[in-house]
């Protein structure tokens, strides 16, 4: 008789696609492996693909039909953008595995290919994230913000064709897909600090499934581990109850690990940044996520946060 297959769940998009048959292939490659096959699930983000984000309530819009499905046994692992995933996880799934990080920066598509200081005033940008909005507005302030939803082929076709004269997408996405080629500007993250583990793919399972577990176990890549727990763990110390537009990105280098962070106002006028460094194990690096966030809510952060209670400022994957 033959094993059962080991089924990865996935949403149907171009980058999600890409996500999960990049782990079904790293999986296939170990000796032993049953058969490894995808299955789709629609989730709350991609139904309901023309609301904008922040005005829909809750959190784990692209992820929690997956990880419900987990649970239920429908699937035995989740792929997921490791920024999607909310630093609460639903009891009985784990982050299993984290795959080696790919740029985490923002990039900037444009029409005329003009960087972000040469746009002209009043050009049109189109993101639907508040965190990108939110930069974007402290650096710009005289470009114009749109709503922009879609996957990243129908946002980059939206601009071609003159709904917007730039697009901010992550440079991650991009190359997964071969799209390199339309970017314009890699944004300095010391200026444009990116989204919590942007650029990395979390792979999920049920806690209690040991067989699972050891055919991931194998794909974990030590260095975004620590950035991503660093990153998520202050992440998860500042959120208090609703989303903010927070940038964070933690390297690991020599040893050490360091960590940047930036909370923004959503109209750009205000802004708390702090930075540290911790020994690269995984306790430190939850320890500097909070300790970093313990700073900034000391700092007045907490303030900036109470201004957006209710505003859900979600990352478009």
């Amino acid at each position: 008789m033959s094993a059962a297959p080991l089924v990865i769940g996935t949403r149907a998009s171009a980058l999600a696609l890409w996500q999960a048959r990049h782990v079904a292939t790293l999986v296939s490659s170990q000796a032993g492996v049953p058969p490894v096959e995808l299955r789709h699930i629609s989730t709350q983000g991609d139904v309901q693909g023309e609301v904008p984000l922040w005005q829909l309530p809750g959190r784990a819009f692209f992820t929690r039909e997956i990880d419900r499905a987990l649970l239920a046994g429908t699937v035995d692992v989740a792929v997921h953008s490791l920024k999607d995933l909310p630093t609460r996880l639903e009891p009985g799934v784990t982050v299993a595995a984290t795959l080696p990080r790919t740029d985490p920066r923002d990039a900037l598509v444009s029409r005329s290919g003009a960087p972000l200081a040469e746009l002209p005033s009043g050009a049109r940008i189109g993101t639907s994230s508040l965190r990108r909005r939110a930069f974007l507005a402290r650096v710009r302030p005289d470009l114009v913000l749109l709503e922009l939803r879609g996957n990243v082929p129908t946002r980059l076709e939206r601009m071609q064709r003159g709904d917007y004269e730039a697009i901010v997408l992550a440079a991650a996405g991009l190359a997964r897909l071969e799209l390199l080629q339309h970017v314009c500007e890699y944004l300095d993250p010391e200026v444009f600090p990116p989204a919590v583990a942007q650029g990395v793919i979390g792979v999920c399972a049920r806690a209690a499934d040991a067989a699972t577990l050891r055919w991931l176990a194998a794909l974990d890549d030590a260095d975004a581990r620590l950035a991503s727990e660093a990153e998520r763990s202050l992440l998860a110390r500042l959120e208090g109850g609703c989303q903010i537009p927070l940038g964070a990105l933690a390297r690991v280098a020599k040893g050490k690990l360091t960590l940047m962070a930036t909370v923004c106002t959503t109209d750009g006028t205000r802004a708390l940044s702090a930075r540290g460094d911790a020994a690269a194990t995984r306790e430190e690096a939850s320890a500097l996520g909070t300790r970093l966030a313990q700073e900034l809510l000391e700092r007045g952060a907490a303030e900036l946060i109470g201004e957006l209670r209710g505003v859900q400022a979600v990352e478009e994957p």
